[in-house]
């Protein structure tokens, strides 16, 4: 919560302008009952209905004078919680686009999802209702009172006695709707969840005909999130009759008293209706209260939810931009390099050396660590120990963003973005020309696919690329790393639903690129023109050479090479 003013500072002036304007509605809801008993005692019962007009008139003009300071209060209100929601929205994408992997073990996607969509709306409102009417609540009830004993000292203590109790109650229910509506926006993670690896993997669930599993899944998670919203909502909404409940007995007995007082002429009749009415006021303002708590739990839960996204520790080196930016050649070495993912160790005592333009083929078993290795060179994991150069500088001394722009990744999973072909290739440099891109289509032998649809580059791609198969989107991805002529390319088993004939042609063409290329394959016939061919087991790098070298020397590689033959035989 604490964020959470330190956010509403750049928009100070809309939150005191509103609260000014909040102030007047204030001061004109405890003058109106002083008026009403001033027109009955000193105008209707003295029959001056002169003074009744004035009394009556400013008593209009003080209700105009609150619907304007309403109106106005609402816009600024409005202008702080919708300016402090773009904030939040923004640094929480800004701080997720910051996340390594490791930070994106603490949070699932739909958490994420659910905490800068719902969670930031749920914080609006809370302070939207905050600068509205939620201080002006607490303050009438004080000033109420106050009024309320220089009218009659008698029947206000009924209403001091009762204020308090009420007060607890509602701080009761308070502190449990808290807790209720944190475990409500945790459900609907998980409902995002569900939601979200059915639609993904909508394809998947129909050839397994598993529809009726998943929608059992899915109505667990949506029951779980409708019970716990029950309970919150339930114990929200009977917070106002009991409230109403009291509220309506202690008016009862300020009447029952007040009538006695009348007989006995110590008090005037306008004086009880002006009780009267500090009660109801007061009557109302704790049905607003019970109304602001469920604001107030769903906000608190939200806000704390958004501030664990905000306060997770990322490295600093993605924050800083004080490192060497020099255009590199594409050497790399590695020198003892080890990493642990998740704890588990994953690469031993690395070494290597590549020169600028070789290629390089990765080969091991699932689990090896290819492409954990892969991905310390553009840091998107951070090694334990070790050395790593790019030429001749350590990594650790080049500015990580001017690093990564000379560095292209095809990883594994392709993911291609809404919009045309032409926008996706051109995602990796975002100056392409159309001259660069054609050219890099080329590259990725995906152009004369590209100029045969209907639309060409201008086509529109489904979500993820759905209609486009797995070997074409491998090629769009590859157009879009080479579009950006990079100097060290990265291609992580990005070639496997590419036929023979085309990842040849590819292959030959990569040969005319300047740069250096890692690429991982599980077929060794995709890898047997590289300039040296590097073997992990089990995190270590077993052998190293070309594909003739490793036949001789590594029992092991001919063994794979061997049953991937026989396979093909």
């Amino acid at each position: 919560m604490r964020k959470l003013f330190t956010y509403s500072l750049p928009y100070k002036w809309s939150a005191i302008v509103a609260l000014s304007l909040m102030g007047i509605e204030l001061v004109v809801e405890l003058v109106q009952p002083l008026l009403m008993a001033k027109i009955i005692d000193e105008g209707i019962l003295n029959e001056d209905y002169r003074l009744v007009s004035v009394y009556g008139a400013g008593l209009l003009g003080l209700s105009l004078l609150a619907f304007a300071a309403g109106v106005t209060n609402s816009f600024f209100a409005a202008r702080l919680s919708q300016g402090v929601g773009y904030d939040l929205r923004k640094d929480v994408f800004e701080k997720v686009q910051s996340f390594t992997s490791k930070n994106f073990q603490s949070f699932s996607t739909p958490g994420l999802i659910t905490r800068i969509t719902n969670d930031v709306v749920q914080v609006q409102n809370l302070l939207f209702m905050l600068v509205r009417i939620a201080l002006r609540a607490p303050l009438f009830i004080i000033f109420a009172l106050i009024m309320a004993f220089t009218i009659d000292v008698q029947l206000a203590t009924i209403l001091v006695v009762a204020v308090p109790v009420f007060l607890l109650f509602l701080f009761f229910i308070l502190t449990k709707g808290v807790r209720l509506f944190n475990a409500v926006q945790t459900r609907i993670d998980r409902v995002n969840t569900v939601i979200r690896e059915n639609l993904t993997g909508i394809r998947l669930i129909k050839g397994f005909n598993r529809g009726a599993h998943e929608e059992r899944r899915f109505y667990d998670v949506n029951d779980s999130l409708m019970e716990k919203n029950k309970r919150a909502l339930w114990l929200m909404e009977v917070a106002m009759p009991v409230v109403m409940l009291g509220v309506n007995i202690i008016i009862l007995v300020i009447l029952w008293l007040g009538a006695s007082r009348l007989q006995e002429q110590s008090i005037q009749p306008g004086e009880v209706v002006a009780i009267i009415n500090y009660a109801t006021r007061i009557m109302f303002t704790f049905s607003i209260f019970t109304f602001l708590i469920m604001v107030f739990s769903r906000g608190h839960a939200s806000a704390t939810r958004i501030g664990e996204v905000l306060d997770e520790e990322t490295p600093t080196f993605l924050q800083v931009s004080d490192g060497k930016t020099p255009v590199l050649k594409g050497d790399v070495t590695f020198q003892d390099v080890s990493f642990s993912h998740e704890r588990e160790p994953t690469l031993h005592s690395i070494s290597f050396q590549v020169k600028a333009g070789q290629t390089v083929g990765i080969l091991g078993e699932t689990g090896s660590g290819k492409t954990s290795m892969l991905h310390l060179i553009p840091r998107l994991f951070e090694k334990d120990s070790g050395s790593i150069y790019l030429d001749d500088y350590k990594i650790e001394e080049l500015d990580v963003k001017e690093l990564r722009k000379q560095i292209s990744l095809v990883p594994q999973e392709i993911h291609l973005f809404s919009g045309t072909v032409k926008e996706n290739i051109a995602w990796g440099k975002e100056q392409a020309t159309d001259e660069e891109i054609i050219t890099a289509a080329k590259q990725a032998q995906i152009h004369a696919f590209i100029t045969s649809l209907p639309d060409g580059y201008a086509t529109q791609l489904g979500q993820k690329g759905v209609t486009f198969s797995g070997g074409q989107k491998q090629r769009l991805s590859i157009a879009r790393a080479l579009v950006r002529k990079p100097k060290v390319l990265i291609l992580d088993d990005s070639t496997s639903a590419l036929d023979a004939h085309t990842e040849y042609r590819l292959m030959e063409a990569l040969k005319d690129q300047s740069c250096t290329v890692f690429m991982v394959a599980q077929k060794i016939s995709s890898l047997k023109a590289s300039h040296t061919i590097m073997l992990l087991h089990k995190g270590e790098l077993i052998a190293e050479g070309t594909h003739e070298q490793l036949l001789r020397e590594s029992r092991y590689y001919l063994d794979v090479y061997q049953s991937q033959l026989e396979e093909v035989q």
